[in-house]
């Protein structure tokens, strides 16, 4: 009987050992957000994105693309994250005439705080913190992989918010950056906000929106830089 029991026993803690099963997801086809996503774009509408004092966003879609409207301000989705892998497809115009920070800028402002910086960096020199894929002013990429204007380019962000205990953060944000496919940052720790985020106080443990910034350069306003297929998962 007592040997019975223990095989009872064994048998019930080998059950209770099992792990669960990952959760499935869809991984999506080329071009498609998993199932799971929270889709900020899907080439129809601008309905989730508006200006930061809450005006109807100015940019606008162009045969499914975002498209910046130079001058028309920076836009916001109205729904806040904290931490979540994001997905960015961009393309830079054509500004060979132009060079450094003057061609193709914008910027993906993780949190609405943390800047990394699109840029046409494709044989076109700046200071390292403030090309294609920089964490801006803080890291340089690890390498540039940038392709050339008006290709498509793509950022996947892995982003773990601070850790925050009453108020009080314990441990700094993080990011991890592959730029068309190419590792830049590997868990990047961050020391603050980057310059040129939202303007309201900081608050480092509240969630955030995903803001793509509308950078005016005068000599290049009649230029358009695109964004397509934004989605991210939260974490």
């Amino acid at each position: 009987m007592r040997m019975f029991v223990a095989a009872l026993l064994c048998a019930a803690a080998a059950v209770a050992a099992d792990p669960p099963q990952p959760k499935a997801v869809d991984p999506g086809s080329p071009g498609k957000p998993p199932s799971d996503a929270v889709v900020l774009f899907d080439g129809k509408n601008l309905d989730g994105w508006q200006h930061a004092d809450g005006s109807p966003a100015k940019w606008s879609i162009d045969n499914g693309d975002l498209v910046c409207n130079t001058g028309s301000g920076n836009i916001q989705t109205k729904q806040s994250f904290g931490s979540a892998q994001i997905h960015i497809e961009f393309s830079t115009p054509d500004q060979r005439e132009a060079s450094g920070q003057a061609r193709g800028n914008s910027g993906v402002y993780v949190q609405g705080r943390y800047e990394v910086q699109v840029l046409d960096s494709y044989n076109n020199p700046t200071y390292p913190d403030g090309s294609a894929a920089a964490i801006y002013k803080q890291a340089a990429p690890l390498v540039n992989a940038s392709r050339p204007p008006e290709q498509w380019q793509t950022y996947d962000i892995i982003y773990h918010a601070p850790k925050c205990f009453g108020g009080q953060v314990l441990e700094p944000a993080r990011m991890t950056i592959l730029h068309n496919g190419i590792l830049v940052h590997d868990n990047f720790e961050l020391s603050g906000p980057t310059p040129g985020g939202i303007k309201a106080p900081y608050d480092p443990c509240a969630p955030g929106p995903i803001l793509l910034q509308d950078h005016i350069h005068p000599d290049v306003a009649d230029t358009a830089l695109r964004y397509r297929n934004l989605w991210l998962r939260e974490l």
